[in-house]
């Protein structure tokens, strides 16, 4: 089973990339502060009626914003004008609207649209009814004030949308590399079932086979050695019973039909075959394969297999040119080696998960063997060495 990959894993996004609501919050207190401000102002100047209106419609429109943005912005923006028209300095009403316009472009509305809309009138209040008062400095102030409040909620946005597009992506290489490993896991323990029913399972029968030719052949008065010859029979059929009960617990829940669980494993014999099969897919095999009839056991030819099958599928992967193969005889071991050239990362499918790898060196010392690998010169070799039956494999 995938375990759930916990979220905070790996590098932890900034807080207001995971709670954007609170750069809202921290906007709109401040346009709150800056109301607050000229409230005070207001009292404490005892200003008139108009310049009281004027205040109070640029608050509006920030409180109108939290639930209509547009309309809010709008408002708060236009409220320039009455504040310009009583003779007061808009400056916290630009404020207010340059906050009320970071908070929707921070939440996904157009930049471009809100940058505009607080120019215009910022700028449409600075030379009507303004008169141009404070010069260019003041409209060029008016001007990069309102595209700084859109730039700068946009950016902040899209800097947001990038940290989770990596997170996704990161969730989902971990799923991902999850999934391969349990999907090599339950193929391996399929190979394994498979191996185990045509190996064990004959070796077993014919066990049970000699032991009962061994039983008829014997004198009458040997009544002991029958005896003992019977409960060797027996124990052998335990022995299979057993590890049927194995191989049905390794198959268990692998959705694979009857006819390929039971498919006899593989062997030395079938090297030839297995190297067509790459080759009838496009893999260029060069192959040299010398091997002394029976001079190896059924596991270990198994294993030999194995080895091959996964160097060939790793070069046809992620290698390039012609593969080598050559499985031989020399100084009383069978040597397995599988060479080719390793392809350019830009043009390669890339590393593997490694767990191909790890699965045959641990195939290979399971018979008794010794494996190495190795990755020089832009070129992959697997070598692999077993003794050979003759000099006492066990």
């Amino acid at each position: 089973m995938v375990k759930a990959r916990n979220k905070h894993d790996g590098p932890v996004a900034p807080l207001w990339v995971r709670r954007p609501e609170v750069l809202h919050l921290v906007a709109y207190a401040l346009a709150a502060l800056v109301f607050a401000g000229q409230i005070a102002a207001v009292i404490l100047r005892g200003s008139d009626g108009p310049t009281v209106l004027a205040v109070l419609l640029a608050g509006g429109g920030v409180a109108l914003s939290w639930w209509r943005p547009w309309a809010g912005l709008v408002v708060t923006s236009a409220a320039s004008f009455a504040v310009t028209a009583v003779g007061h300095d808009p400056l916290s009403v630009w404020m207010m609207a340059v906050l009320v316009l970071f908070s929707i472009t921070l939440a996904g509305k157009q930049p471009l649209v809100g940058t505009g809309i607080v120019a215009a009138f910022f700028l449409g209040a600075f030379m009507t009814l303004g008169g141009f008062r404070g010069g260019a400095i003041v409209g060029a102030a008016a001007l990069f004030s309102a595209i700084a409040g859109g730039a700068t909620g946009a950016a902040l946005r899209i800097h947001r949308e990038h940290w989770r597009t990596l997170e996704e992506r990161a969730e989902s290489a971990i799923a991902t590399r999850e999934i391969e490993a349990v999907r090599r896991v339950t193929e391996e323990r399929l190979r394994i079932a498979r191996d185990l029913h045509d190996v064990i399972g004959h070796q077993v029968a014919l066990l049970s086979l000699h032991l009962g030719a061994a039983e008829i052949g014997l004198p009458d008065d040997a009544e002991s050695s029958r005896q003992a010859l019977d409960s060797a029979r027996s124990s052998a059929r335990t022995v299979v019973v057993e590890t049927q009960r194995i191989l049905a617990l390794l198959r268990l829940g692998d959705e694979i039909s009857e006819d390929e669980a039971l498919r006899p494993a593989p062997a030395l014999s079938g090297l030839e075959g297995l190297i067509a099969s790459f080759e009838s897919i496009g893999l260029d095999v060069r192959s040299s394969i010398d091997i002394p009839a029976g001079a190896v056991e059924p596991g270990v030819g198994v294993t030999v297999y194995r080895v091959v099958q996964e160097a060939l599928t790793n070069a046809h992967r992620h290698g390039e040119g012609a593969a080598t193969v050559e499985v031989r005889e020399r100084d009383g071991r069978i040597c397995v080696t599988v060479d080719n050239r390793v392809a350019p990362s830009p043009h390669g499918t890339g590393s593997g998960s490694g767990l191909g790898l790890l699965g045959m060196r641990e195939r290979v010392e399971s018979s008794d063997g010794r494996l190495t690998i190795d990755r020089n010169d832009g070129r992959f070799r697997v070598h692999a060495e077993f003794r050979l039956l003759e000099a006492g494999v066990r």
